[in-house]
């Protein structure tokens, strides 16, 4: 059973229908805040050997903790106010490494807005796991939703793709015969990922339905296409990359697919209508990031990715099963 099956028969039923759980559909739940505000609420794990390589540095692994939460909030649109943190460490991680590691995440407190306010903290003979879950707020009913693609919505995404997956390349030593700051620069990317909290909260009202590229578009996409009951038609010629991984790719072209397949880039995908193309741009312009139109949403079921000459590859994503 693979990891949507597992949630789908399994774990959706402990739901028992709970409205605030959006069917597990999303990034995140929502429970009413008062004052016309909804809290959202999401919680993601990192395992020292699956989701980041092991020996891995206490900074790497707290600021990566805490930002890949930070970016569902990002992709409901939620501002961020506190976060709770679970820690199964072993005999290596001593004071000094827990002083490292608590040193990494206040700079990011600060940076980000927000406050830890409670948790837990277990040892283990397994690998070091690191647990957090983050809440924030949102203007009531104005959260981003996966499920409100429309057939004839635009698609759009954050940033650049395939930095995450290729930094992981990187950081494994694969990319030797590349150039060492294009490699540095996406294994930066891939070890503190940029959650982009401003671009939810400006999304709010604007996107018909949108999450964040966590597994990679491959298989994103097709989550999305689930939630909103659509297909998309995405043009792969289309997918931004930053210089970076041009670099790697004109050495690698090879790592092409992989880059669309595999995860850790953290940018957001969303949908609007094609008249609020021109906010959608604005958006971009005021806050400094770039956006990229990439296809549009079809009726149908998945994403189909389709290259030049017209014909189309199949790009699966990186799954947690």
């Amino acid at each position: 059973m693979d990891e949507f099956a597992r949630i789908d028969q399994l774990l959706k039923p402990l739901t028992e229908g709970a409205a605030e759980a959006l069917d597990l559909l999303d990034d995140a739940a929502l429970l009413p805040a008062g004052g016309g505000e909804e809290y959202v609420i999401t919680k993601d794990a990192l395992v020292e050997g699956r989701h980041v390589l092991a020996g891995t540095p206490p900074e790497i692994l707290a600021q990566k903790a805490l930002r890949t939460n930070l970016s569902d909030l990002a992709a409901m649109g939620a501002d961020p106010e506190f976060y709770l943190l679970a820690l199964a460490l072993g005999r290596e991680q001593d004071d000094a490494w827990l002083g490292r590691f608590t040193q990494a995440l206040a700079e990011d407190q600060r940076r980000f807005g927000i406050r830890l306010i409670g948790g837990d903290s277990v040892s283990t003979t397994g690998p070091v796991t690191v647990s957090v879950t983050a809440i924030g707020r949102c203007p009531k009913g104005m959260a981003l939703r996966r499920a409100g693609a429309q057939v004839g919505h635009q698609v759009w995404v954050s940033g650049t793709l395939g930095d995450g997956v290729l930094g992981l390349a990187g950081a494994r030593g694969e990319l030797a015969d590349c150039d060492g700051a294009a490699v540095a620069t996406l294994v930066e990317r891939h070890n503190r990922p940029e959650p982009r909290l401003a671009l939810g909260r400006g999304l709010r009202g604007l996107a018909g339905a949108a999450m964040d590229l966590s597994d990679g578009i491959g298989g994103d996409a097709a989550k999305l296409c689930r939630a909103s009951g659509v297909g998309m038609e995405l043009d792969v010629a289309r997918f931004p990359r930053s210089r970076a991984a041009a670099a790697v790719l004109a050495r690698h072209p090879d790592l092409e697919a992989a880059a669309w397949a595999g995860g850790d880039d953290y940018e957001l995908l969303f949908t609007a209508a094609p008249d609020l193309g021109g906010e959608v741009r604005a958006l971009s312009r005021r806050l400094g990031l770039a956006v990229t139109e990439i296809g549009r949403v079809v009726a149908g079921e998945t994403a189909i990715f389709r290259v030049p000459g017209g014909g189309t590859v199949p790009l699966a994503g990186w799954t947690h099963a």
